[in-house]
């Protein structure tokens, strides 16, 4: 199958990479840079350029059947600061994309959206596929805006479409700057000996999920015959102080911590309903949080304390 996978050498896109080279697919990445934590792979067509550039992203879909869109310009923090850059570089190119992925004949198309936001304040926990999407961030207000997209054009084109609502995906190749991936900021500023940084006063519950396993979903959303929105998720939430308790048994490090005031776009609790991937992919997480941060950890050449 001929693949092209949006943001393929980002934190999410390089493991799926990982993944369909494994299965023989012809893979052909779309990003604005090359590979951060490692050598190009060979026998991937990279194509570099920024996701507004439309001529270069008509030439990279030719002759594909299948799409993987990661690609975000901003999180959720940067989202709400601008968030006219945040419709403009993601919603608007986008529907371009939609735009040049009908003409085209693309068959199937697997988006990435947020399910730690699409949801808003949750209602009900943890949270299934049919609850309200009542977003309080721009982030999650475009995410739930693209869905809708997709929803129309597959009515009016035909475009199959999964589309995927992650929990905190976080292992190697995470970016550690400190805007977005609490367990790669943490176990980095760890390493260097910092101080950690907490708002509100680390009650704060997340799901958290080992990116090889949201890689391993996201290669199954687009190899099945299936369509619809799926959850992608551990199906279990971890405070911050557990969290932090977790990495200082791992990194055997006693690490200091500052607790900072509450952010207001900062959820109390967001935990995923993962029961319909389980039951139409057979799909479920298989490696325990304390294991991910300790792979994470020693990924970062760190030996386990």
């Amino acid at each position: 199958m001929n693949i092209l996978v949006l943001g393929g050498t980002g934190f999410i896109g390089s493991h799926l990479v990982d993944f369909l080279v494994a299965g023989g697919h012809e893979v052909r990445v779309f990003a604005r840079s090359g590979e951060h934590f490692r050598a190009p792979i060979p026998g991937v067509d990279y194509r570099q350029a920024a996701f507004s550039d439309i001529p270069a992203l008509a030439e990279a879909i030719s002759g594909v059947d299948l799409v993987y869109h990661l690609v975000s310009t901003t999180v959720p923090a940067t989202a709400n600061r601008d968030p006219i850059f945040d419709i403009e570089s993601n919603l608007v190119t986008t529907v371009r994309f939609l735009d040049l992925a009908a003409a085209s004949g693309v068959k199937k198309l697997v988006y990435l959206s947020s399910g730690g936001t699409v949801y808003g304040v949750p209602e009900t926990l943890p949270i299934p596929e049919n609850h309200a999407l009542a977003p309080i961030c721009s982030y999650g207000i475009i995410k739930v805006a693209i869905e809708g997209y997709l929803r129309r054009f597959a009515r009016s084109h035909g475009l199959k479409s999964v589309v995927i609502r992650p929990a905190n995906p976080y292992g190697p190749r995470q970016g550690h700057f400190g805007v977005q991936g609490v367990v790669g900021t943490f176990l980095s500023r760890v390493k260097r000996g910092e101080v950690l940084e907490v708002w509100g006063d680390g009650t704060t519950v997340r799901d958290y999920l080992y990116v090889k396993d949201l890689a391993r979903f996201c290669h199954d959303a687009g190899m099945s015959e299936r369509t619809g929105t799926y959850n992608c998720g551990s199906g279990s939430g971890c405070s911050i102080n557990r969290l932090i308790g977790i990495i200082r048994e791992i990194s055997g490090r006693n690490v200091a911590v500052n607790y900072h005031p509450a952010r207001g776009f900062d959820l109390p609790e967001v935990v995923l309903d993962i029961g319909k991937s389980a039951a139409d992919f057979g799909w479920n997480p298989q490696t325990a949080l304390e294991e991910g941060i300790r792979l994470t950890w020693e990924e970062m050449g760190v030996p386990v304390g």
